[in-house]
Protein backbone atom coordinates (compact mmCIF):
# COMPACT_ATOMS: atom_id res chain seq x y z
CA UNK A 1 0.00 0.00 0.00
CA UNK A 2 0.84 3.77 -0.92
CA UNK A 3 1.87 5.06 2.48
CA UNK A 4 3.27 9.32 3.05
CA UNK A 5 6.89 9.40 4.79
CA UNK A 6 8.11 12.75 6.03
CA UNK A 7 11.55 13.33 4.88
CA UNK A 8 14.23 16.39 4.89
CA UNK A 9 13.01 17.54 1.41
CA UNK A 10 9.38 16.99 2.37
CA UNK A 11 7.01 14.14 1.89
CA UNK A 12 7.52 11.47 -0.13
CA UNK A 13 5.79 8.12 -1.22
CA UNK A 14 6.54 5.03 -0.22
CA UNK A 15 5.86 1.23 -1.22
CA UNK A 16 4.78 -0.97 2.01
CA UNK A 17 4.31 -4.45 1.17
CA UNK A 18 0.81 -6.23 2.59
CA UNK A 19 1.64 -9.48 4.88
CA UNK A 20 -1.88 -11.62 4.65
CA UNK A 21 -2.61 -14.87 6.18
CA UNK A 22 -4.18 -16.47 3.23
CA UNK A 23 -4.45 -14.95 -0.46
CA UNK A 24 -7.02 -17.27 -3.13
CA UNK A 25 -6.38 -16.69 -6.32
CA UNK A 26 -7.69 -18.01 -9.84
CA UNK A 27 -11.44 -17.45 -8.56
CA UNK A 28 -14.87 -15.90 -9.48
CA UNK A 29 -16.09 -13.74 -6.51
CA UNK A 30 -20.01 -12.99 -6.18
CA UNK A 31 -19.36 -10.52 -2.92
CA UNK A 32 -23.14 -10.10 -3.19
CA UNK A 33 -22.76 -6.74 -2.07
CA UNK A 34 -26.33 -5.13 -2.30
CA UNK A 35 -25.34 -1.63 -4.33
CA UNK A 36 -23.95 -4.02 -7.08
CA UNK A 37 -26.13 -5.92 -9.50
CA UNK A 38 -25.63 -9.03 -10.98
CA UNK A 39 -24.69 -10.79 -8.02
CA UNK A 40 -21.81 -8.28 -7.30
CA UNK A 41 -19.22 -9.71 -9.66
CA UNK A 42 -15.45 -9.25 -9.28
CA UNK A 43 -14.49 -10.71 -12.67
CA UNK A 44 -13.34 -13.45 -13.85
CA UNK A 45 -10.24 -13.60 -12.39
CA UNK A 46 -10.12 -12.43 -9.37
CA UNK A 47 -8.48 -12.67 -5.86
CA UNK A 48 -9.17 -12.25 -2.37
CA UNK A 49 -6.62 -11.88 0.80
CA UNK A 50 -7.51 -12.61 4.24
CA UNK A 51 -5.68 -11.32 7.61
CA UNK A 52 -6.52 -12.67 10.97
CA UNK A 53 -9.99 -13.58 9.68
CA UNK A 54 -10.84 -11.00 7.88
CA UNK A 55 -11.26 -10.12 4.38
CA UNK A 56 -8.33 -7.38 3.91
CA UNK A 57 -8.23 -7.55 0.19
CA UNK A 58 -10.56 -8.13 -2.87
CA UNK A 59 -10.13 -7.25 -6.62
CA UNK A 60 -9.29 -8.34 -10.29
CA UNK A 61 -5.95 -10.23 -9.69
CA UNK A 62 -3.96 -7.82 -12.69
CA UNK A 63 -4.14 -5.44 -9.47
CA UNK A 64 -2.78 -7.33 -6.46
CA UNK A 65 -0.41 -4.81 -4.68
CA UNK A 66 2.93 -6.14 -3.88
CA UNK A 67 1.99 -8.84 -0.73
CA UNK A 68 3.64 -11.58 0.76
CA UNK A 69 0.85 -14.42 2.00
CA UNK A 70 1.33 -17.28 4.48
CA UNK A 71 -0.54 -19.56 2.15
CA UNK A 72 -1.26 -18.47 -1.49
CA UNK A 73 -3.98 -20.88 -3.25
CA UNK A 74 -5.12 -20.98 -6.72
CA UNK A 75 -9.00 -21.51 -6.62
CA UNK A 76 -9.25 -23.21 -10.11
CA UNK A 77 -12.16 -20.71 -11.72
CA UNK A 78 -14.03 -21.77 -8.67
CA UNK A 79 -16.78 -19.46 -7.76
CA UNK A 80 -16.83 -17.93 -4.30
CA UNK A 81 -19.86 -16.21 -2.55
CA UNK A 82 -20.25 -15.39 1.15
CA UNK A 83 -20.83 -18.35 3.23
CA UNK A 84 -24.89 -18.84 4.15
CA UNK A 85 -26.73 -18.15 6.70
CA UNK A 86 -29.09 -19.87 7.98
CA UNK A 87 -31.21 -16.47 10.30
CA UNK A 88 -34.10 -19.18 11.43
CA UNK A 89 -33.97 -22.36 12.87
CA UNK A 90 -35.56 -24.80 16.06
CA UNK A 91 -32.10 -27.30 15.55
CA UNK A 92 -31.87 -28.21 19.11
CA UNK A 93 -35.34 -29.72 20.34
CA UNK A 94 -35.93 -33.69 21.68
CA UNK A 95 -38.19 -36.25 19.73
CA UNK A 96 -39.73 -36.05 15.78
CA UNK A 97 -43.37 -35.71 14.97
CA UNK A 98 -43.21 -37.90 11.89
CA UNK A 99 -46.67 -39.14 13.04
CA UNK A 100 -48.09 -35.54 13.27
CA UNK A 101 -46.85 -35.46 9.11
CA UNK A 102 -49.04 -38.38 9.36
CA UNK A 103 -51.99 -37.10 10.42
CA UNK A 104 -52.03 -33.71 8.62
CA UNK A 105 -51.46 -35.80 5.12
CA UNK A 106 -54.88 -37.67 6.35
CA UNK A 107 -56.56 -34.11 6.42
CA UNK A 108 -55.87 -32.73 10.03
CA UNK A 109 -54.83 -29.59 10.31
CA UNK A 110 -51.82 -28.06 12.17
CA UNK A 111 -54.02 -25.77 14.47
CA UNK A 112 -56.80 -28.86 14.80
CA UNK A 113 -53.17 -30.66 16.13
CA UNK A 114 -52.39 -27.92 18.13
CA UNK A 115 -55.22 -27.41 19.95
CA UNK A 116 -55.61 -31.05 20.57
CA UNK A 117 -52.71 -30.86 22.82
CA UNK A 118 -50.77 -32.77 20.24
CA UNK A 119 -48.19 -31.09 17.83
CA UNK A 120 -45.65 -28.60 19.64
CA UNK A 121 -46.72 -29.95 23.04
CA UNK A 122 -45.32 -33.59 22.02
CA UNK A 123 -42.06 -31.69 21.06
CA UNK A 124 -42.20 -29.75 24.43
CA UNK A 125 -42.28 -33.05 26.61
CA UNK A 126 -39.84 -34.78 24.62
CA UNK A 127 -37.52 -31.94 24.90
CA UNK A 128 -38.25 -31.49 28.53
CA UNK A 129 -37.45 -35.47 29.26
CA UNK A 130 -34.02 -35.12 27.25
CA UNK A 131 -30.66 -34.65 28.70
CA UNK A 132 -28.44 -31.52 27.62
CA UNK A 133 -26.04 -34.36 25.87
CA UNK A 134 -28.89 -35.66 24.14
CA UNK A 135 -30.34 -32.64 22.77
CA UNK A 136 -26.56 -32.06 21.55
CA UNK A 137 -26.43 -35.55 19.91
CA UNK A 138 -29.56 -34.79 18.54
CA UNK A 139 -28.51 -31.75 17.10
CA UNK A 140 -25.03 -32.25 16.11
CA UNK A 141 -26.00 -34.09 12.66
CA UNK A 142 -28.23 -31.16 11.89
CA UNK A 143 -26.16 -28.46 12.19
CA UNK A 144 -23.18 -30.42 10.35
CA UNK A 145 -25.79 -31.06 7.57
CA UNK A 146 -25.98 -27.19 7.19
CA UNK A 147 -22.66 -26.86 7.59
CA UNK A 148 -21.86 -29.20 4.39
CA UNK A 149 -23.76 -27.10 2.21
CA UNK A 150 -21.92 -23.88 3.14
CA UNK A 151 -23.53 -22.54 5.87
CA UNK A 152 -21.38 -20.52 8.19
CA UNK A 153 -23.85 -19.00 10.66
CA UNK A 154 -26.93 -20.31 12.16
CA UNK A 155 -29.20 -18.68 14.58
CA UNK A 156 -31.08 -20.98 16.88
CA UNK A 157 -33.77 -20.67 18.89
CA UNK A 158 -35.85 -22.19 21.93
CA UNK A 159 -38.76 -22.29 22.48
CA UNK A 160 -39.34 -26.34 23.57
CA UNK A 161 -39.31 -26.09 26.62
CA UNK A 162 -41.78 -23.50 27.88
CA UNK A 163 -40.48 -23.77 31.81
CA UNK A 164 -37.20 -22.39 33.02
CA UNK A 165 -35.14 -25.33 33.30
CA UNK A 166 -35.65 -26.43 29.23
CA UNK A 167 -35.25 -23.28 28.16
CA UNK A 168 -31.93 -22.64 29.81
CA UNK A 169 -30.94 -26.35 29.29
CA UNK A 170 -31.86 -25.38 25.36
CA UNK A 171 -29.61 -22.03 25.05
CA UNK A 172 -26.90 -23.80 26.11
CA UNK A 173 -26.74 -26.54 23.81
CA UNK A 174 -27.12 -24.18 21.32
CA UNK A 175 -23.69 -22.30 22.64
CA UNK A 176 -22.46 -25.47 23.10
CA UNK A 177 -23.12 -26.60 19.15
CA UNK A 178 -21.31 -23.30 18.06
CA UNK A 179 -18.28 -23.74 20.21
CA UNK A 180 -18.04 -27.77 19.28
CA UNK A 181 -18.82 -26.70 15.52
CA UNK A 182 -16.99 -24.97 12.73
CA UNK A 183 -20.25 -23.11 12.66
CA UNK A 184 -21.19 -19.55 14.65
CA UNK A 185 -24.32 -19.94 16.38
CA UNK A 186 -26.80 -17.36 17.48
CA UNK A 187 -29.31 -17.41 19.87
CA UNK A 188 -33.05 -16.60 20.43
CA UNK A 189 -35.28 -16.84 23.28
CA UNK A 190 -38.17 -18.25 21.84
CA UNK A 191 -39.94 -18.97 25.50
CA UNK A 192 -43.30 -17.65 23.87
CA UNK A 193 -43.48 -20.07 21.35
CA UNK A 194 -47.16 -21.01 22.67
CA UNK A 195 -48.89 -21.36 26.01
CA UNK A 196 -47.53 -24.44 28.39
CA UNK A 197 -49.85 -27.20 30.49
CA UNK A 198 -49.03 -25.19 33.60
CA UNK A 199 -50.68 -21.97 32.84
CA UNK A 200 -53.64 -23.34 30.03
CA UNK A 201 -56.18 -20.57 30.47
CA UNK A 202 -53.80 -18.30 31.36
CA UNK A 203 -51.46 -16.90 28.88
CA UNK A 204 -51.07 -13.03 30.53
CA UNK A 205 -50.14 -15.32 33.30
CA UNK A 206 -47.18 -16.95 31.16
CA UNK A 207 -46.08 -13.73 29.31
CA UNK A 208 -45.59 -12.86 33.35
CA UNK A 209 -43.30 -15.40 33.78
CA UNK A 210 -41.81 -14.86 30.64
CA UNK A 211 -40.82 -11.43 31.71
CA UNK A 212 -40.42 -11.38 35.34
CA UNK A 213 -38.17 -14.65 35.68
CA UNK A 214 -36.97 -16.88 32.35
CA UNK A 215 -35.86 -13.51 30.57
CA UNK A 216 -34.04 -11.58 33.73
CA UNK A 217 -31.92 -15.14 33.84
CA UNK A 218 -31.56 -15.70 30.35
CA UNK A 219 -29.92 -11.91 30.23
CA UNK A 220 -27.85 -12.54 33.30
CA UNK A 221 -26.46 -15.32 31.95
CA UNK A 222 -25.83 -14.04 28.30
CA UNK A 223 -27.47 -17.06 26.46
CA UNK A 224 -29.48 -15.08 24.01
CA UNK A 225 -28.95 -13.13 21.15
CA UNK A 226 -32.01 -11.70 20.13
CA UNK A 227 -36.26 -12.83 21.82
CA UNK A 228 -38.68 -13.99 19.44
CA UNK A 229 -42.40 -14.69 19.84
CA UNK A 230 -45.15 -16.16 18.52
CA UNK A 231 -47.72 -13.67 17.12
CA UNK A 232 -50.73 -16.08 16.37
CA UNK A 233 -54.68 -16.78 17.27
CA UNK A 234 -53.36 -20.46 18.49
CA UNK A 235 -50.48 -18.98 20.25
CA UNK A 236 -50.13 -14.92 21.71
CA UNK A 237 -51.92 -11.80 21.24
CA UNK A 238 -50.52 -8.73 19.83
CA UNK A 239 -51.02 -7.17 23.52
CA UNK A 240 -49.05 -9.90 24.96
CA UNK A 241 -46.12 -9.76 22.71
CA UNK A 242 -45.98 -6.32 23.03
CA UNK A 243 -45.56 -6.55 27.37
CA UNK A 244 -42.93 -9.13 26.18
CA UNK A 245 -40.86 -6.73 23.87
CA UNK A 246 -41.07 -3.79 25.72
CA UNK A 247 -39.04 -5.95 28.37
CA UNK A 248 -36.89 -7.20 26.35
CA UNK A 249 -36.09 -3.68 25.02
CA UNK A 250 -35.40 -2.45 28.64
CA UNK A 251 -33.01 -5.12 28.91
CA UNK A 252 -30.88 -4.40 25.91
CA UNK A 253 -31.92 -7.36 23.65
CA UNK A 254 -33.34 -6.95 20.08
CA UNK A 255 -36.44 -8.36 19.05
CA UNK A 256 -37.76 -10.81 16.19
CA UNK A 257 -41.27 -11.84 15.51
CA UNK A 258 -43.11 -14.97 14.16
CA UNK A 259 -46.20 -13.20 12.12
CA UNK A 260 -48.92 -13.89 9.97
CA UNK A 261 -48.27 -17.41 9.51
CA UNK A 262 -52.11 -18.95 9.73
CA UNK A 263 -53.68 -15.61 9.57
CA UNK A 264 -53.55 -11.28 9.92
CA UNK A 265 -53.29 -11.07 13.66
CA UNK A 266 -51.32 -7.24 13.07
CA UNK A 267 -47.62 -9.05 13.08
CA UNK A 268 -45.68 -7.26 10.70
CA UNK A 269 -47.35 -4.00 11.93
CA UNK A 270 -45.96 -4.73 15.44
CA UNK A 271 -42.58 -6.04 14.86
CA UNK A 272 -42.51 -2.77 12.89
CA UNK A 273 -43.69 -0.79 15.87
CA UNK A 274 -40.69 -2.16 17.77
CA UNK A 275 -37.73 -2.05 15.42
CA UNK A 276 -37.39 -5.48 15.35
CA UNK A 277 -34.64 -6.99 13.27
CA UNK A 278 -37.31 -9.37 11.25
CA UNK A 279 -40.91 -10.22 10.56
CA UNK A 280 -40.97 -14.09 10.12
CA UNK A 281 -43.60 -16.06 8.06
CA UNK A 282 -46.00 -13.20 6.58
CA UNK A 283 -48.22 -15.12 4.59
CA UNK A 284 -51.25 -13.67 5.92
CA UNK A 285 -49.69 -10.00 5.84
CA UNK A 286 -51.52 -7.18 4.79
CA UNK A 287 -50.39 -3.83 2.80
CA UNK A 288 -50.15 -1.76 5.95
CA UNK A 289 -48.07 -3.94 7.67
CA UNK A 290 -45.91 -4.21 4.27
CA UNK A 291 -45.71 -0.73 4.37
CA UNK A 292 -44.45 -1.27 7.82
CA UNK A 293 -42.08 -3.44 7.39
CA UNK A 294 -40.81 -1.02 5.25
CA UNK A 295 -40.64 1.83 7.22
CA UNK A 296 -39.30 0.56 9.80
CA UNK A 297 -36.39 -1.38 7.92
CA UNK A 298 -37.52 -4.38 8.87
CA UNK A 299 -36.08 -7.51 7.14
CA UNK A 300 -39.15 -10.06 5.81
CA UNK A 301 -37.70 -13.77 6.35
CA UNK A 302 -40.03 -16.16 4.22
CA UNK A 303 -39.84 -19.75 5.24
CA UNK A 304 -40.92 -22.10 2.45
CA UNK A 305 -39.98 -25.45 4.08
CA UNK A 306 -43.05 -24.45 6.80
CA UNK A 307 -45.10 -23.54 3.79
CA UNK A 308 -44.56 -26.77 1.67
CA UNK A 309 -45.38 -29.05 4.92
CA UNK A 310 -48.47 -26.91 5.80
CA UNK A 311 -49.85 -27.11 2.47
CA UNK A 312 -50.04 -23.60 2.55
CA UNK A 313 -51.62 -21.71 -0.62
CA UNK A 314 -51.77 -17.92 0.79
CA UNK A 315 -48.69 -16.99 -0.55
CA UNK A 316 -46.57 -14.23 1.09
CA UNK A 317 -46.96 -10.83 -0.22
CA UNK A 318 -43.42 -11.20 -2.37
CA UNK A 319 -44.50 -8.33 -5.00
CA UNK A 320 -45.39 -5.92 -2.39
CA UNK A 321 -42.37 -6.21 0.00
CA UNK A 322 -40.16 -5.95 -3.89
CA UNK A 323 -41.67 -3.00 -4.60
CA UNK A 324 -41.93 -1.06 -0.97
CA UNK A 325 -37.95 -2.54 -1.26
CA UNK A 326 -38.33 -4.50 2.11
CA UNK A 327 -35.15 -6.78 2.31
CA UNK A 328 -36.41 -10.46 1.65
CA UNK A 329 -34.32 -13.14 3.73
CA UNK A 330 -34.65 -17.16 3.00
CA UNK A 331 -34.33 -19.50 6.17
CA UNK A 332 -34.68 -23.41 6.41
CA UNK A 333 -37.35 -23.23 10.07
CA UNK A 334 -35.90 -26.45 10.32
CA UNK A 335 -37.87 -28.00 13.09
CA UNK A 336 -39.77 -30.78 13.88
CA UNK A 337 -43.15 -30.18 13.42
CA UNK A 338 -43.88 -27.95 10.66
CA UNK A 339 -40.17 -27.90 8.33
CA UNK A 340 -38.50 -30.47 9.12
CA UNK A 341 -35.94 -29.41 6.60
CA UNK A 342 -32.25 -29.64 7.34
CA UNK A 343 -31.06 -28.04 4.22
CA UNK A 344 -30.69 -24.36 3.26
CA UNK A 345 -29.71 -25.13 0.03
CA UNK A 346 -33.51 -26.46 -0.69
CA UNK A 347 -34.94 -23.91 1.77
CA UNK A 348 -33.29 -21.53 -1.63
CA UNK A 349 -34.74 -24.30 -4.12
CA UNK A 350 -38.34 -24.03 -2.23
CA UNK A 351 -37.93 -19.95 -2.49
CA UNK A 352 -37.54 -19.92 -6.16
CA UNK A 353 -40.40 -22.56 -6.98
CA UNK A 354 -42.68 -21.79 -4.26
CA UNK A 355 -42.87 -17.70 -4.39
CA UNK A 356 -40.98 -17.25 -7.54
CA UNK A 357 -37.82 -15.25 -5.97
CA UNK A 358 -34.82 -15.42 -8.50
CA UNK A 359 -31.58 -16.82 -7.77
CA UNK A 360 -29.67 -13.81 -7.42
CA UNK A 361 -32.95 -13.28 -4.59
CA UNK A 362 -32.42 -16.04 -3.18
CA UNK A 363 -28.54 -16.16 -2.79
CA UNK A 364 -28.83 -12.50 -1.43
CA UNK A 365 -31.19 -13.45 1.04
CA UNK A 366 -29.50 -16.88 2.50
CA UNK A 367 -26.24 -14.74 2.88
CA UNK A 368 -26.37 -10.33 2.95
CA UNK A 369 -30.11 -10.32 3.88
CA UNK A 370 -29.94 -13.47 6.00
CA UNK A 371 -26.95 -11.05 8.15
CA UNK A 372 -29.43 -8.49 8.22
CA UNK A 373 -32.07 -9.89 9.78
CA UNK A 374 -29.96 -11.43 12.29
CA UNK A 375 -28.37 -7.69 12.94
CA UNK A 376 -24.97 -9.08 11.40
CA UNK A 377 -24.31 -7.33 8.75
CA UNK A 378 -21.72 -5.11 9.44
CA UNK A 379 -19.85 -8.34 10.15
CA UNK A 380 -20.88 -10.70 7.64
CA UNK A 381 -23.11 -11.84 4.98
CA UNK A 382 -21.29 -10.02 1.97
CA UNK A 383 -17.73 -10.36 1.00
CA UNK A 384 -16.00 -7.40 1.59
CA UNK A 385 -12.91 -5.63 2.64
CA UNK A 386 -13.14 -5.78 6.80
CA UNK A 387 -15.34 -7.96 6.85
CA UNK A 388 -15.20 -11.78 8.57
CA UNK A 389 -13.88 -14.25 6.00
CA UNK A 390 -17.11 -16.56 5.85
CA UNK A 391 -15.98 -17.69 2.31
CA UNK A 392 -17.73 -20.55 0.21
CA UNK A 393 -16.18 -22.03 -2.56
CA UNK A 394 -18.71 -23.91 -5.22
CA UNK A 395 -17.90 -26.62 -7.99
CA UNK A 396 -20.11 -24.29 -10.32
CA UNK A 397 -20.39 -22.64 -13.67
CA UNK A 398 -22.63 -19.97 -12.11
CA UNK A 399 -23.85 -18.68 -8.93
CA UNK A 400 -27.73 -19.16 -10.37
CA UNK A 401 -26.76 -22.60 -9.79
CA UNK A 402 -27.60 -22.36 -5.77
CA UNK A 403 -31.23 -21.96 -6.25
CA UNK A 404 -31.35 -24.59 -9.45
CA UNK A 405 -29.94 -27.58 -8.03
CA UNK A 406 -31.26 -29.48 -5.21
CA UNK A 407 -29.43 -33.00 -3.47
CA UNK A 408 -26.18 -32.23 -5.98
CA UNK A 409 -23.09 -31.56 -3.67
CA UNK A 410 -21.49 -28.47 -5.22
CA UNK A 411 -19.69 -27.30 -2.51
CA UNK A 412 -15.44 -27.60 -2.16
CA UNK A 413 -14.73 -26.24 1.38
CA UNK A 414 -15.86 -23.43 3.15
CA UNK A 415 -13.45 -21.07 5.00
CA UNK A 416 -15.16 -19.36 7.93
CA UNK A 417 -13.63 -16.76 9.80
CA UNK A 418 -10.40 -17.36 7.60
CA UNK A 419 -10.15 -20.77 8.50
CA UNK A 420 -10.91 -23.85 6.17
CA UNK A 421 -13.50 -26.26 6.70
CA UNK A 422 -14.28 -29.70 4.63
CA UNK A 423 -17.67 -31.88 4.64
CA UNK A 424 -18.39 -33.21 8.54
CA UNK A 425 -19.42 -36.57 9.52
Amino acid sequence: MLTSVATAMGPKLEYRMSDWDLLLTDARIATMRGETPDYGVVGERAAIAVSNGRIAWIGEASELPAHRAREERAMGGRWLTPALIDCHTHLVFGGDRAAEFEQRLRGSSYEDIALSGDGIMSTVRATRDASADELFDAALPRINALANEGVATVEIKSGYGLDIDTEIRMLEVARRLGDESCVDVRTALLAAHTVPPEFEGDANGYIDFICDQILPLVVERKLADTVDAYCESIAFSSAQIEQLFDKATQMGLPVRLHADQLSDGGGAELAARFGALSADHLEYTSPKGVRALSEAGCVAVLLPGAFLTLAETQLPPIASLRTSGVPIAVATDCNPGTSPICSLRTAMMLASRLFRLTPEECLAGATREAARALGLLDDRGTLEVGKRADIAVWDISHPRELAYWTGTPQLAETIASGQTSGPTS
